[in-house]
C-alpha cells in the first residue's frame, strides 16, 4: 500500500485521462494499475472528500471502498454525537468515520474484515497525521467478544443483508445482528452509535433498541442518507427523532418526540397564487413530524396525506425548500390540454397524486427541466397543478 512521489506526480498528471485507455496502454503493470484505481476512486469521492483528499498520500484500497465510504461532512456530524475519550469503530470500512473522531481528540479503534482496507488505514492515518488510531484485521464481533476491553462510544454500520434490491425494515436483518449483540455491547460502552439504511422504518428501529433511543435522521437537500441511533446505556435519555440537513453551505435541524406529534394539531390550507409553498427536506419527510411541522411553523398543510405546506409569506426558518406559487390549476380536461402552452418545460414532482412524474410529463406534453417546478398534488382531496419557482433561484 505504499505510494511514492513519482506515483502521486504521476496520478495528478492523469488525473482527467480516460482511465479505460490507461488500462489498456498499462495492461500487466501493477503499479500503474494501483495508480490508475487511485484515478478512478479519486473522481468517484471527489465530492464527498474535499478535506479528506487535499491529502495526497491518501490512498484507496478498492474501487468499492470510495462508492461506499461516509463523506466528510457525515463524518464530521457523526464524531459530533461520540462521548468520552475512546471508541470503538466495528464496521471501519475506509475509515473515514474513524478519522474525523480521532482529529477531535478520541483515540480511536478500527476494525475490519478486509486486511486490504486495514493495510489502507494505518497508511492513510500516517499520511493524516493521526497518531491516536489503531487499525485491526478481525470479525469485530469475534474480537469484542473474545477480550475486556471497554470504549466510551462504539460506532457500527451494519451491513444489508437483503439481496437482489429486497428492501430491509429491521435491524435485526443487518448483519452485524445489533439487537442480539446488544447485551455485550451494554457491556463494553456508555454510548452506541448505529448507522443504518433510511430505508429501515423509524418505529421498528426504536422497537429494537427501546424507548431510551435518540434518532437522527441525516441527508443533503436532494436526499435523504441514512438513519442515527443513539443509545445511552448509563444515562438514558428521553426518545426524540430529529432530521439533520447537511451541505457544503447549511446545517438544519428539525427535532420533535413521537408525543409532540402525535399531540400536535396541524392546520389545512388550500395553495393560492403569490403564496409559499413549502417543500421539507428528504430528511425531514423520512422523519415523520409532519403534524408538528404545521403547528410549529405556523404553516398550512395540503391534505392529511400530502406533506406539502404553503404560507403567505417567505419562510426561511422552515427546515425544507421555499417556493413562491405562479399559478394554481385544477388537475382536469382544459389543464392538461392548455398547460404546455405555457409551461412548456417543468420539473415535475408529484405527491399524494393519481399519476407518477413520468406518467404526467407523458401527459401534459411537457419537457422536464427549467427553472420552475411543477407539484401535482392533493389539497382538501382534490388534484391540483401548482406552478412554482424556487426563491433561492430566483
Amino acid at each position: 500500500m505504499m505510494i511514492d512521489e513519482n506515483t502521486i506526480n504521476w496520478i495528478e498528471l492523469n488525473a482527467k485521462a480516460d482511465a479505460s485507455a490507461l488500462r489498456l496502454k498499462y495492461a500487466g503493470d501493477s503499479r500503474k494499475g494501483f495508480a490508475i484505481l487511485q484515478i478512478e476512486c479519486r473522481r468517484k469521492a471527489a465530492s464527498k472528500l474535499r478535506n479528506t483528499l487535499a491529502c495526497r498520500e491518501f490512498v484507496f484500497p478498492t474501487s468499492l471502498s470510495a462508492e461506499q465510504c461516509t463523506s466528510d461532512i457525515l463524518a464530521d456530524f457523526h464524531s459530533s454525537l461520540v462521548v468520552g475519550d475512546s471508541v470503538l469503530d466495528m464496521t471501519a470500512g475506509l475509515c473515514i468515520d474513524a478519522f474525523h473522531m480521532a482529529r477531535s481528540g478520541r483515540t480511536v479503534t478500527a476494525i475490519d474484515m478486509d486486511e486490504r482496507l486495514t493495510e489502507a488505514a494505518r497508511h492513510n492515518a500516517k499520511s493524516l497525521g493521526i497518531d491516536n488510531f489503531e487499525a485491526i484485521t478481525a470479525d469485530s464481533t469475534e474480537w469484542l467478544a473474545g477480550n475486556n476491553r471497554k470504549f466510551d462510544t462504539i460506532f457500527i454500520d451494519p451491513a444489508r443483508r437483503g439481496e437482489g434490491g429486497k428492501r430491509i425494515f429491521a435491524l435485526s436483518d443487518c448483519a452485524p445482528d445489533v439487537v442480539a449483540l446488544l447485551p455485550l455491547l451494554k457491556s463494553r460502552c456508555s454510548r452506541l452509535i448505529i448507522k443504518v439504511s433510511p430505508m429501515l422504518d423509524i418505529s421498528s428501529v426504536i422497537a429494537s433498541l427501546g424507548e431510551n433511543t435518540g434518532i437522527y435522521v441525516t441527508g443533503t437537500p436532494t436526499e435523504c442518507k441514512e438513519l442515527i441511533a443513539v443509545v445511552d446505556f448509563d444515562s438514558p435519555s428521553p426518545l426524540f427523532i430529529e432530521a439533520v440537513t447537511l451541505s457544503d453551505s447549511m446545517d438544519s435541524r428539525f427535532a420533535f418526540t413521537p408525543l409532540e406529534e402525535k399531540e400536535a394539531t396541524p392546520v389545512y390550507s388550500i395553495p393560492e397564487t403569490g403564496m409559499h409553498l413549502l417543500e421539507p427536506y428528504p430528511a425531514v419527510m423520512k422523519s415523520g413530524g409532519f403534524s408538528v411541522l404545521s403547528s410549529r411553523f405556523g404553516v398550512g398543510k395540503l391534505d392529511k396525506n400530502t406533506h406539502i405546506y404553503v404560507s403567505s409569506s417567505l419562510r426561511d426558518d422552515f427546515p425544507g425548500e421555499d417556493f413562491e406559487i405562479i399559478a394554481v390549476l385544477p388537475f382536469g380536461k382544459s389543464s392538461v390540454k392548455t398547460l404546455h402552452a405555457e409551461y412548456p418545460v417543468l420539473n415535475v414532482t408529484a405527491r399524494n397524486f393519481p399519476l407518477k412524474p413520468a406518467e404526467l410529463v407523458k401527459k401534459l406534453k411537457i419537457k422536464e427541466g427549467g427553472d420552475l417546478r411543477l407539484f401535482a398534488v392533493r389539497a382538501s382531496g382534490t388534484p391540483l397543478l401548482i406552478i412554482a419557482r424556487n426563491t433561492v433561484l430566483s
